[in-house]
């Protein structure tokens, strides 16, 4: 696995990366929109709590949500399908929205994949988290190129396109995502000097126009930026400068997307206090959390730099004290999160432990960061999060 000296940095500011298909998450495979049954063949229960006692908890407070991956959690494997239905409120299509997938060459679109998800969706009565419209990975080298008016033209009409064909079909879009820089002291700051900034002739620009192209498409969806590290002060002091920018200019956003891909050694106070402080610019925004998990290591900096001191595997044995830390971590950003009304969506990055991308970033080695086991059994932190009278 290749990781490259950007996403280490990403880590080493306290937060795991969203990383490419091949860099973490495993490989994605095709969701065949013809094997994909939108109504669930009777089956087995699945090894689960009651049913909608997680989705139930919440349910007057926000959408619960997990991204999914690899096409066998909805056509193969009916104990996933089952999970997600029972479940969960929201999904998000963890690659097969990205403009890599939807349309690899000018002009071309791919839908049949998107397609499917949208449709086992919508016969299970579960909400679609629409993700991402621009990044600058997984993008084809064609949008890049030409003058920055040609940027520009390219880049809504490919988010017109894409809008229209999910219009009324997916309730929030990640707009704009990972725009916001690391590097405090970058030429560049508050943003990112990715392609798309230097696609625009160096320029901020290149946000307004996917914005702005989204609402036009589809005035009623909810649209997002959507960043990582909201729960350390810095990236939080830059994306809110970026935010308010956004505001003050009529730029159409909707609200703020939080990753939070935690680890047991971050600070809970500082997750729940991204979402106090968009509340702070008192904007009428709302807040989702897009890509919640928690790793059940607590690894220091030059384990993503370098590879080196990362915390030793535990292999098939956690202690149970860690399972307990971990049940506990994420009982209090539940709890925090429902007392934050600006809160409408939180979703899981990933359903069950042996899909999650942690197994293999920033080292290869077990990782445990979701409420489902490789069995597709609940875990002591589905519990704690389902039933707030369990004890943990």
């Amino acid at each position: 696995m290749n990781i490259n000296a950007r996403l280490r940095l990403k880590l080493l500011a306290g937060a795991a990366f969203f990383a490419l298909v091949g860099c973490g998450r495993g490989k994605e495979l095709p969701l065949s929109s013809a094997a994909v049954v939108p109504l669930l063949p009777p089956s087995p229960s699945p090894p689960t709590a009651a049913d909608g006692a997680l989705k139930g908890q919440y349910e007057s407070n926000f959408l619960v949500g997990a991204a999914i991956g690899l096409a066998q959690k909805i056509q193969a494997e009916t104990e996933d399908a089952d999970i997600l239905v029972k479940q969960f409120s929201s999904i998000t299509a963890e690659n097969i929205m990205k403009p890599q997938s939807l349309s690899p060459a000018e002009g071309v679109y791919n839908f049949a994949d998107a397609d499917a998800l949208v449709n086992f969706s919508e016969a299970n009565g579960i909400a679609i988290r629409g993700h991402t419209l621009l990044w600058h990975r997984q993008t084809p080298d064609y949008f890049f190129q030409g003058t920055p008016i040609e940027v520009k033209d390219r880049l809504q009409k490919y988010i017109t396109d894409v809008v229209t064909h999910f219009k009324g079909k997916v309730y929030a879009w990640d707009v704009v995502n990972e725009v916001v820089t690391d590097n405090g002291s970058d030429i560049t700051a508050p943003y990112r000097n990715s392609r798309w900034y230097q696609a625009a002739g160096n320029s901020k620009d290149y946000i307004d126009w996917a914005f702005e192209a989204a609402r036009a498409a589809d005035p009623d969806t909810k649209l997002f930026l959507n960043d990582y590290n909201t729960e350390t002060s810095g990236k939080r002091t830059r994306l809110l400068a970026v935010v308010k920018d956004l505001i003050d200019r009529g730029i159409p956003i909707d609200g703020v997307g939080h990753q939070h891909h935690l680890q047991l050694s971050s600070n809970v106070d500082q997750a729940l206090k991204a979402i106090d402080d968009v509340d702070a610019l008192f904007s009428g925004l709302i807040n989702h959390i897009t890509e919640l998990d928690i790793s059940v290591y607590s690894d220091p900096g030059e384990c993503f730099s370098s590879g080196e001191n990362c915390a030793t595997s535990y292999g098939d044995n956690v202690p149970e004290s860690v399972i307990n830390d971990q049940a506990q971590m994420y009982r209090d950003l539940f709890t925090g999160f429902a007392a934050r009304p600006s809160v409408k969506s939180v979703s899981l990055w990933g359903l069950t432990d042996d899909a999650s991308w942690l197994n293999g970033f920033p080292v290869e080695r077990p990782n445990y960061p979701l409420l489902y086991d490789k069995d597709r059994k609940v875990k002591k932190a589905f519990q704690a999060v389902s039933d707030l009278n369990f004890v943990i």
